[in-house]
């Protein structure tokens, strides 16, 4: 991928991260966090997915995990959080609510991988 391919696609996961928010999308006042917590979310994915970049169809996985880690500021750490008789539960690993998303993908890439190989009798 090209540099400007890049950066559409990062300019594209900031404006659905900031949609998904509620933020203004002009207001670019957290960018530099935002688009750290985007980076942060590819490189944890691209370790699930054992070092392979994540391709466009995962993007959406990013920018969740991104909204996950995002409402987590201030929290780390933290497994439960009770204020005033509300209780919030956070999920040590962002990503566990992708699981069966990623594995698919991962079983799909190991099947096509084991396809047109050589065999010696």
């Amino acid at each position: 991928m090209n540099r400007e391919n890049q950066i559409a696609e990062r300019d594209g996961m900031l404006k659905d991260l900031k949609l998904l928010l509620g933020m203004d999308p002009k207001d670019d006042s957290q960018d530099d966090k935002l688009l750290w917590i985007l980076s942060s979310a590819r490189a944890r994915l691209k370790v699930l997915l054992g070092g392979v970049d994540p391709p466009a169809e995962m993007e959406h996985i990013i920018t969740e995990a991104a909204v996950i880690r995002f409402n987590r500021i201030g929290s780390e750490g933290m497994t439960i959080n009770t204020v005033e008789g509300e209780n919030l539960h956070f999920n040590s690993n962002d990503f566990a609510g992708f699981m069966d998303e990623i594995n698919a993908w991962l079983d799909a890439r190991n099947q096509n991988s084991k396809r047109g190989g050589f065999r010696f009798l």
